[in-house]
């Protein structure tokens, strides 16, 4: 039986390739990832697990600008550390200027995150998962 085993990359088109470049560049360096090739036209960024890559749309692909709602991409989330970490990638956000469309809370059980865009208005988000649980399992076998 085929395993996945894991997501390798994200691919993105971008309507404003620089105007991205310097987005994700300032965001990734925030999220401890390195550039892992740039070949002009297309740009990705690794933190050694995860890979994210943008590239410029074409000209047909620039007159339909993305919409939530759509069909296709939703949001993609980077699971981070902790709350903490949820709560600081508020505050840099916030310093860089960008959208945030769902601030830094409890979204369901145990979920925490915020919700913010990338210039072409694709949806990310920062989140921790299970945090509170683990700390309450660890109390108890203490």
């Amino acid at each position: 039986m085929v395993q996945v085993v894991g997501i390798d990359h994200l691919v993105i088109r971008v309507g404003d390739y620089e105007k991205s470049k310097a987005f994700y560049g300032r965001l990734f360096a925030f999220l401890g990832f390195e550039v892992l090739g740039d070949y002009g036209d297309m740009i990705g960024w690794t933190n050694g697990k995860t890979r994210y890559w943008i590239g410029e749309a074409d000209e047909e692909g620039k007159k339909h600008k993305h919409r939530i709602g759509n069909i296709g991409f939703h949001h993609y989330a980077f699971e981070l550390r902790s709350r903490q970490d949820v709560d600081d990638l508020e505050a840099f956000l916030k310093q860089e200027g960008t959208t945030i469309v769902d601030p830094a809370a409890e979204y369901y059980e145990d979920y925490y995150a915020v919700f913010f865009l990338d210039p072409d208005g694709l949806k990310l988000e920062g989140m921790k998962y299970g945090e509170l649980t683990a700390k309450a399992a660890k109390t108890v076998g203490d």
